[in-house]
């Protein structure tokens, strides 16, 4: 089981020079990944980098550990926008971009709402579901021509591909046990379980999953914990990816320096 870390550009450490000084302590610490998360607004913090950005930054800074924001609501960011953008953060890191996507939250602080973006969960789920099939097809090299109800490509090739092996692999992030996007997920290259606190649950999941049409000899089981706790009872249940989260308050530069460093935890079997 691979561990990264997964924390928000916010505030103390909403510097991109930051971030890149600790990617690179995640890196010489033995951490496999590090994910931003991809927020506009969030409430009690005041200051929030891009993360698409700030990876430019950090896959130029290192060498090894794999990288991706999560997670991003495609909603608001155009499909064609981030094919663009994915590619070159892929052929910047020589293929270590890994992309996450989901729904997206209005949350407290109206995220979606301040900025005229749809906010019924049905309808965002389909516009999910549609920006998924075209950024497939863009990143994919090949022409693409589609005519949706969120969505349109006129029949448009987008070259250069990604550098990864296969292409850059894909979670989708789905709030444990809610069966649409598990069904979504199955679709793709991983899904990011939230809210699953049950090492147990991961066998049903896994499942759900194969039912779906995921091949899971190619598919990422992802869950997250609070940094610090033992993954090894989720490595027995057979995830494939631990992400230990820092924040997102009180971000604190040499709190998250301290934390990192520490590298991720033995796992005993």
């Amino acid at each position: 089981m691979r561990q990264g870390l997964f924390f928000p550009p916010f505030d103390g450490v909403a510097d991109p020079h930051r971030l890149v000084d600790l990617a690179r302590a995640a890196e010489a610490s033995g951490w496999d990944g590090l994910f931003l998360w991809d927020h506009l607004l969030y409430g009690g913090v005041t200051k929030i980098l891009d993360p698409y950005i700030a990876l430019a930054a950090i896959a130029s800074g290192t060498t090894t550990i794999q990288l991706g924001a999560m997670v991003t609501p495609l909603i608001r960011r155009r499909p064609q926008v981030i094919a663009r953008q994915a590619v070159t953060l892929d052929l910047l890191s020589r293929g270590r971009l890994i992309l996450g996507f989901g729904l997206g939250d209005d949350g407290d602080v109206g995220e979606l709402s301040k900025f005229g973006e749809m906010t019924d969960a049905k309808e965002r789920g389909r516009a999910l579901s549609e920006g998924l099939d075209v950024l497939s097809g863009l990143l994919s090299g090949q022409s693409v021509h589609h005519l949706g109800e969120h969505y349109r490509a006129d029949d448009v090739t987008f070259q250069p591909t990604p550098a990864r092996d296969g292409g850059i692999p894909i979670w989708l992030a789905a709030r444990w046990p809610n069966p649409v996007p598990i069904r979504r997920a199955a679709h793709f290259g991983g899904v990011f379980v939230i809210q699953m606190k049950d090492p147990n649950d991961v066998a049903e999941l896994r499942q759900r999953l194969t039912v779906e049409g995921a091949d899971l000899e190619h598919f990422d089981v992802v869950v997250s914990g609070a940094i610090g706790d033992d993954p090894s009872p989720w490595a027995m249940a057979g995830v494939d990816w631990f992400l230990s989260w820092i924040g997102p308050f009180h971000m604190d530069y040499d709190e998250v320096h301290e934390m990192i460093v520490e590298g991720p935890r033995a796992i005993t079997l």
